[in-house]
């Protein structure tokens, strides 16, 4: 190891401990938010049932798909091309930054709004709401708008303000599960708890929306703003990067939105609500290790601006390792414990989901293992990687899916999830070990003609 790479190295350990510490106090507000939003579930189950709840949570399902799919993932636009004039003091050039991916919420907004109400209607039947849920499907499609929020969060992960996104994460989900005890106590049907579900989404969007804004203008970064001007001078690639962190997303909805939409057009509602019980409770399972993805973004970013790439390398692997730790202690309590959790908290009626869960949770243990893959693919410049590696393999999970649902059921599905993710995480490290291989070639002088004649004798 070279002198330079090891002074890069020496300083992974803070890094890697501020890093966790980011994560530990999103860890507070997720783990509240998980535990809220696990009773506002299970609220909705037993005033519902399962087959009014495979209602609800499919109009859900096709609202936050549109969400996921139209926005972009504008929070890695200001990571990527921000931190450096940040923390180089160019305000100008920052703003620049800060308006295109404004100018990237606001359109997919627009557009999210205009399929979700259109798409409520002319889907009904095949997505399995009648007729006569699709106005509310379509009122509820209007929360789109309050699910783009990627410019605020990437403000609060640059301006390392984890305290903020850790408050706002468990203030959604409190939100919902207030909102459902006021529906239970009224007793409402699937519409009013719908109802309840949105305010929980427009109310943490004001908390971080605000939040943002307020940081902004103590740091002087609103002085002189303007919405006029060039949208990517000076951004080599904005555009490309924009589109294929936005593919990436979109795609890796094929692994949770889209599936529930394709078990209950199947299956009918009731097997899609046991699915989306199971990966609720597997996403509160795995939720403490992958809150290491939002604060290691930001820490890869400023490496990256500072051309430390050997501690890149460094952090990804430590963060992996103990990500990794983390979760399989996850799939253990599930496992072992998975069908009297369910029992305890949907009740008797939802234990059968219990053995799709464990699949379910094991899917998101690999996923789990493969947290810095794609963050590091993203700080590297390569995104159209991720994005090729969650095509192929989303695409043959979404082939293959009716046939597992259709021949196996339930268990079909939840199989077919947890090998999709181990071909998603095999295939992202083949391309950063390509990288790695191509960067470490190009750092490495070649020899000149005197030492190569010296090998020749």
């Amino acid at each position: 190891m070279s002198a330079s790479q090891a002074e890069q190295i020496a300083g992974v350990r803070p890094i890697l401990r501020r890093v966790v510490t980011n994560a530990g106090l999103l860890l507070g507000g997720r783990t509240v938010n998980a535990i809220l939003g696990l009773i506002a579930i299970a609220i909705a189950a037993r005033a519902l049932g399962a087959a009014e709840l495979g209602v609800l949570v499919l109009i859900q399902a096709f609202a936050q798909f549109l969400g996921e799919v139209v926005k972009f993932q504008s929070w890695q636009t200001i990571l990527q091309y921000g931190a450096r004039p940040l923390g180089e003091g160019r305000t100008a050039e920052f703003q620049r930054v800060l308006r295109f991916s404004l100018f990237l919420d606001l359109a997919s907004t627009a557009f999210g709004i205009a399929v979700g109400l259109i798409g409520a209607f002319a889907f009904a039947g095949a997505l399995g709401w009648g007729t006569d849920d699709a106005p509310a499907a379509a009122l509820y499609t209007l929360s789109i708008a309050f699910m783009v929020s990627a410019t605020p969060m990437g403000l609060l992960r640059l301006f390392d303000r984890f305290d903020v996104l850790a408050w706002q994460s468990g203030l959604i989900s409190l939100l919902r599960a207030v909102g459902s005890v006021v529906a239970l106590l009224m007793g409402a049907g699937m519409e009013g708890f719908l109802l309840a579900w949105a305010v929980g989404t427009v109310g943490s969007w004001i908390y971080l929306a605000g939040s943002a804004f307020v940081e902004l203008r103590r740091r002087g970064l609103t002085k002189d703003f303007s919405w006029r001007g060039p949208l990517t001078e000076g951004m080599p690639g904005a555009w490309r990067f924009a589109w294929n962190t936005n593919m990436a997303s979109a795609l890796d909805v094929a692994f949770t939105h889209v599936a529930t939409l394709i078990v209950g057009a199947l299956v009918g509602p009731a097997q899609a609500a046991f699915w989306r019980v199971g990966r609720q409770v597997a996403d509160a399972l795995a939720k403490p290790a992958k809150l290491l993805t939002p604060a290691l973004y930001p820490e890869l970013a400023r490496l990256r601006a500072e051309d430390r790439q050997h501690a890149m390398w460094r952090l990804a692997r430590n963060v992996g390792l103990l990500a990794g730790g983390m979760g399989l202690v996850m799939l253990a309590v599930s496992a072992f414990a998975g069908p009297q959790l369910l029992a305890l908290v949907m009740g008797k009626a939802f234990a059968p989901a219990a053995e799709v869960m464990t699949w379910q949770v094991g899917a998101a243990v690999i996923g789990i293992f493969a947290i810095p893959l794609e963050p590091m693919l993203v700080s590297l410049g390569k995104p159209g990687a991720a994005v090729r590696v969650r095509l192929a393999v989303g695409a043959i999970f979404l082939a293959t899916l009716p046939f597992l649902v259709e021949q196996f059921g339930l268990i079909g599905a939840g199989a077919g999830l947890a090998a999709a993710a181990g071909a998603l995480a095999l295939g992202m490290l083949w391309f950063i070990l390509r990288e790695n291989g191509t960067r470490h070639a190009a750092a490495t002088p070649a020899p000149d003609l005197e030492e190569r004649l010296k090998g020749d004798d």
